[in-house]
């Protein structure tokens, strides 16, 4: 059965009273690759009753935040999959005609900063009602972050929506505790005990916490003022959020209140990871979209199997390691395995998995030779400047994994979907062997730029390496006569990167490479990246050096067009104007909503 997301559901179920109600910005699929999912199955296995309210419509008279009515114990609140501003604005700030997690494709059935309005909306309905967030805006959006939407800092995401508390990172152990710790009701002293959480506090209780285990961060408004000390605040929290063991809390003054983040919980384990794939998903969207058209986001996943969470690539610009963390969390093969069974089982599978694949493709069981050095690290990568040494980068757990897949009854072909890490690779066959066995025609890799100073300030490896790899994708081609294509993927107007930098980038690929390029990537600077701390402040916080950065619309559709071959045409560089049509109607619905956010913040 699906989590019910009515009241005639929750009757059927013979339910009278709920313990958790999720709010979610994407539409209910029950499925391991969404959230919302994972959360209400979590908490279901340990025996709450749980509901979830999808894409609920804020503009009407709030019937969908009053239908099931209050919860025994929290609300939760999500955004979805994605940070919602990145979800409805393009890299130069134009509104997205479409919306990938809805049903249909369509835009505007959730709202901007989706978080701040459900939860402002829930807690004006149900004041005494305590409300968890979670999901990767608010775990972005923790502390004071930079908004490139509104163009400037803005202050924790507890402060602007009122919530409770919030959990960061993947909440698979901590909503556990939380639901745990409101069992017998509301108790902030124990949910301020917990890890994984942050929460708003006073003066007298952050001063019981100053110990050698906290760290008190530049204050919100010292921030305003100082673009050096929010530079500062941003190298603590990611040097933290990247080390195997932490155990120290971080304490931002905002105004007269405290925001608390506690440390975060180790890595799952193996067999903690696969519990929670392993729960009865009815891998599918809810009934309730039958007719509705397709999710897009459904239909690119639901024939692909993730093997692990987290990547330490820390490039600059992911928010990958912020979210999941560095540290690799792998499934089983036993569970990876029945879940490859259960997709031949699905009415509408013909034998291809689109992609056996996680954040990077092929991190799968690597970790460090002696975790002991490991406990030690505090690099945000394990690949940049080099590989690290104690790097364990054996590819051929991977390989058995692929075999075995490949022997499954029912699978024709599993494809990699996922990016490749080409400066992971040793010496076994793995290249070679996802090239003649799992590249469906296009083997997608990022080299991101080919200039290195650029290069350098994402984290990403030289540009020699990606065409040592492209030497020996041709090779194993025409060896095997293959009519395969690889497709790199690149970023324009990343901080560092001049225009000079981009005319030498096209000089390269499109050149001497002679690659067609048909993606091109404009940088988006998310909350809580090292890009969008050097986009915001000019320089790298890590040296102090100033960085270019190309921060007008112009600037930037100026670097994207040497993508195509040149720049772009005199008449065309200063047409800003959004389309006709519906585009117009929704920019117009969009100011109408954001005034009246303005008024509920007032």
């Amino acid at each position: 059965m699906f989590l019910p997301t009515t009241t005639k559901e929750v009757e059927a179920r013979g339910w009278y009273e709920l313990d958790v109600i999720i709010f979610t910005g994407d539409a209910y699929i029950d499925h391991p690759a969404f959230g919302a999912a994972v959360i209400g199955r979590i908490l279901e296995a340990e025996g709450y009753k749980v509901a979830i309210v999808p894409q609920p419509n804020w503009r009407d008279d709030l019937r969908d935040f009053k239908k099931l009515g209050k919860p025994r114990l929290f609300f939760a609140v999500t955004a979805g999959a994605m940070d919602s501003m990145v979800n409805h604005y393009t890299a130069n700030l134009r509104l997205r005609s479409n919306d990938a997690y809805t049903a249909g494709g369509k835009a505007g059935f959730r709202p901007d900063r989706t978080i701040d309005t459900y939860t402002q909306i829930l807690k004006k309905l149900y004041p005494h009602t305590p409300v968890v967030v979670g999901g990767i805006e608010a775990s972005l959006r923790r502390l004071t972050h930079y908004d490139y939407w509104s163009d400037k800092l803005q202050s924790s995401i507890l402060e602007t929506s009122g919530a409770d508390l919030l959990v960061y990172g993947m909440g698979d152990k901590p909503i556990r505790e939380v639901a745990k710790a409101m069992r017998n009701g509301f108790n902030m002293k124990l949910l301020r005990g917990l890890r994984q959480v942050g929460f708003i506090a006073d003066k007298e209780y952050v001063e019981r916490l100053y110990n050698g285990k906290t760290i008190v961060l530049n204050s919100y408004e010292e921030c305003l003022k100082d673009k050096a000390k929010f530079g500062k605040n941003f190298t603590e929290i990611e040097t933290l959020s990247n080390m195997m063991e932490c155990n120290t809390t971080l304490i931002e003054q905002c105004g007269d209140r405290y925001v608390v983040i506690t440390p975060p919980h180790e890595t799952l384990t193996t067999e903690e990871l696969d519990h929670s794939f392993d729960l009865p998903y009815e891998r599918a969207p809810h009934p309730r979209y039958k007719g509705k058209g397709d999710i897009p986001a459904w239909e690119m996943i639901k024939h692909s199997i993730n093997i692990h969470r987290g990547c330490f690539g820390g490039c600059s610009f992911c928010t990958i390691s912020a979210h999941q963390g560095k540290f690799i969390n792998s499934r089983s093969e036993r569970s990876i395995l029945e879940e490859v069974k259960r997709l031949t089982a699905m009415p509408d599978f013909k034998g291809y998995i689109s992609d056996i694949g996680a954040p990077s493709a092929n991190m799968y069981r690597m970790r460090g030779k002696d975790e002991a050095l490991c406990r030690r690290c505090k690099r945000p990568s394990c690949l940049h400047p080099k590989l690290c040494p104690n790097m364990n980068n054996d590819h051929r757990p991977l390989l058995d994994l692929y075999r075995k897949i490949r022997e499954v009854k029912g699978i024709k072909k599993a494809f990699i979907g996922s990016g490749i890490r080409y400066d992971l690779f040793d010496d076994s066959p793995y290249f070679e062997t996802v090239v003649k066995y799992h590249t469906s025609g296009r083997l997608k890799v990022a080299p991101e730029h080919t200039e290195e100073r650029v290069l350098k300030l994402m984290r990403k490896p030289s540009f020699s390496m990606f065409e040592d790899m492209n030497r020996r994708f041709q090779q194993i081609c025409r060896r095997e006569e293959l009519k395969y294509q690889l497709i790199p993927y690149f970023i324009s107007s990343h901080p560092g990167c001049e225009e000079r930098d981009m005319r030498a980038l096209a000089d390269k690929v499109l050149g001497k490479l002679h690659f067609n390029l048909e993606q091109v990537q404009d940088l988006t600077p998310t909350p809580m990246t090292l890009s969008s701390v050097m986009f915001y402040t000019g320089t790298n916080p890590y040296t102090g050096e100033e960085v270019y950065v190309a921060r007008s619309q112009d600037d930037k559709r100026r670097q994207k067009s040497y993508f195509f071959g040149g720049t772009l045409p005199q008449e065309q560089r200063h047409n800003t104007k959004a389309p006709h049509g519906r585009g117009e109607q929704r920019r117009g619905e969009q100011k109408r909503e954001n005034n009246k956010y303005k008024k509920i913040r007032r």
